[in-house]
């Protein structure tokens, strides 16, 4: 069977994996401090194919942090404790004995933050026999296919978008519910100067393409100026429609394997269907911009 790469690069093959976005990314040894036309392809990549995936990767926490870095300022979790000799790691694990799974709907990662995460840098230390998969879908394409007059009704929309929404609903907080579900890992207060709660444009445009894509998940609980009640039943329909099938990829993990994801047109979902297994992967999220 043929597979379709992308010629226009010089140090690195880049092999789609769907119609939609994602693609794998050989020539690249991300151990390495790489030199800047190697990392300006990767770049390129990242802004092609929304998110991209490298396969057979040796890395320690030192290293994969070396390269995020090349990327901008790393974001802190203000609900998640970090490793102890690497704080801006998130140690992703699920165990035999978990009820749930991090990261098990579609969202866009840290949305509530004023400053949302630019990309995010997942790397799989230990994967289950099968299953364990995670989803991404193409925000731009979601965007782009709505109707005009959809398109002109969502323009002036904002969204209010909150870090803990069972605690805001009075129930408990995200650190209880971690502890009572995901006991693996290891929740957080957040200070009060950490912000949890922003309010974001429907519509972002990304500051490196230009183009516009919707800009919804799992934190927004309801438009501004409008109560939650009127708001739900469209942000029913923007989270059915940007997710819809033909606009996804389908990432299956092997032990080192490495995906990097744009925050600003993508969302991902953790697919938890490995009840008897274990998943341990190391997760460091880039700061992103304010979103316009």
């Amino acid at each position: 069977m043929n597979q379709m790469r992308n010629t226009a690069y010089r140090t690195i093959e880049v092999t789609p994996i769907a119609g939609a976005l994602g693609a794998e990314v050989a020539g690249v040894d991300l151990a390495q401090d790489l030199p800047d036309d190697v990392l300006a392809e990767i770049r390129a990549a990242l802004l092609a194919n929304c998110v991209i995936f490298f396969r057979n990767q040796q890395l320690t926490p030192a290293q994969q942090l070396r390269f995020a870095r090349r990327w901008g300022e790393i974001h802190l979790h203000p609900f998640m404790e970090g490793m102890a000799d690497y704080p801006e790691i998130l140690e992703i694990i699920k165990r035999p004995t978990d009820k749930r799974n991090f990261g098990g709907n579609w969202h866009t990662d840290q949305m509530f933050s004023p400053r949302p995460a630019m990309g995010t840098i997942l790397y799989a230390l230990q994967v289950p026999s099968a299953g364990g998969d995670t989803m991404f879908t193409n925000q731009y394409l979601a965007y782009e296919s709505l109707s005009p007059a959809m398109r002109e009704m969502l323009a002036p929309l904002r969204t209010v978008c909150i870090g803990d929404r069972s605690k805001r609903a009075g129930g408990p907080s995200r650190k209880e519910l971690l502890a009572a579900s995901v006991g693996s890992m290891r929740g957080r207060d957040p200070g009060e100067d950490e912000p949890t709660d922003a309010v974001h444009p429907l519509v972002r445009t990304h500051p490196e393409t230009g183009r516009k894509a919707l800009y919804i998940g799992a934190h927004v609980v309801q438009f501004e100026g409008m109560t939650e009640e009127e708001s739900r039943p469209l942000i029913k329909f923007l989270m059915s429609h940007s997710t819809r099938p033909e606009f996804t990829c389908r990432f299956r993990w092997e032990t080192g394997s490495l995906a990097f994801w744009d925050n600003r047109c993508t969302q991902h979902f953790a697919i938890n269907d490995y009840p008897a297994e274990t998943r341990i992967m190391h997760r460091i999220t880039v700061k992103g911009d304010v979103p316009f």
